[in-house]
């Protein structure tokens, strides 16, 4: 949340989080059983990039084997599928069907037809205990019927607000603003949400809609330059492969496609471990063995 475009090599493990393990830009979880369905689709398509590594690692999601909360080479791995249009596709597809698809039904069952009321629900329901609220809210509010869609959803934001605001989780206690974002729509009438919007900052218009979405590299192509720490910071595809080869070699790197000053240092590491020059620059021949 707080970006226009979800984050689709985004790697979570939070302490404490009955989910485990979750990935995607909408979040999917490993305790779930979704995570597994969403790799194993990526995997079944023959033009999926990292299909070939990933599916070795599906029997372990099958297992919901929750060691896989500290696999960091799995980590990286989930991060680099960000750049195949397979996976982004392929996630668009799954959390259209499985969150959207299924809020929507829900708004409409309730009787919720504002496209801002929906929106609540839908937000809800990836968030989690959608119908934990809903119930609290008919308890100490009335129901929608009663109270008319405009009134019943101010009264669902107000009380997940509340819900948010004094959670034993700190984690989720700070993500109360997401209601706050809801509150202030409420209260400037957009019922509609009609385009451009800005909500915490952040322009949604058709635009932004389209653009690249954030972390998702698809260049430079790896050998095309040699990789070193620079200003600006070098990024993009070729980085993320390099990084993602020194992971698959045991060096303990996160693989964000930015190559700062972290990655420089265990390059260094690296290629003094392997008798290399330790340059912590990876020239065409290092970046073609470690891709290899």
């Amino acid at each position: 949340t707080g970006v226009v475009l979800g984050d689709y090599g985004s790697v979570t493990v939070i302490p404490g989080d009955t989910g485990h393990l979750t990935f995607g830009r909408s979040q999917t979880t490993l305790a779930s059983g979704n995570l597994l369905d969403l790799l194993q689709r990526y995997c079944s398509n023959d033009g999926a990039r990292f299909g070939p590594r990933l599916s070795p690692w599906l029997p372990r999601f099958e297992a919901i084997d929750l060691s896989l909360d500290n696999e960091l080479r799995l980590h990286n791995l989930l991060r680099a599928t960000a750049d195949d249009p397979v996976m982004r596709e392929t996630q668009d597809q799954f959390f259209d069907e499985v969150y959207w698809q299924t809020a929507a039904r829900i708004a409409a069952n309730l009787g919720i037809t504002s496209a801002l009321g929906t929106a609540v629900v839908y937000d809800s329901t990836v968030h989690g205990s959608w119908k934990a609220m809903r119930d609290r809210t008919m308890a100490q509010s009335g129901s929608l019927t009663a109270l008319g869609e405009k009134k019943w959803i101010a009264a669902y934001v107000a009380t997940r607000r509340a819900w948010l605001t004094n959670h034993p989780r700190s984690d989720l206690r700070k993500t109360a603003y997401r209601m706050e974002a809801f509150q202030r729509l409420i209260e400037q009438g957009y019922w509609g949400l009609e385009l451009p919007l800005v909500i915490r900052g952040a322009e949604i218009s058709l635009s932004t809609l389209r653009a690249t979405p954030p972390g998702c590299y698809d260049g430079p192509q790896p050998g095309t330059r040699a990789i070193a720490l620079q200003s600006p910071l070098a990024r993009g595809l070729d980085v993320r492969l390099v990084q993602l080869g020194l992971s698959e070699q045991g060096v303990p790197i996160k693989a964000d496609g930015i190559f700062g000053q972290t990655s420089a240092n265990l390059l260094k590491q690296f290629q003094a471990k392997t008798g290399l020059p330790a340059t912590g620059v990876a020239d065409s021949t290092l970046i073609a063995h470690l891709i290899a």
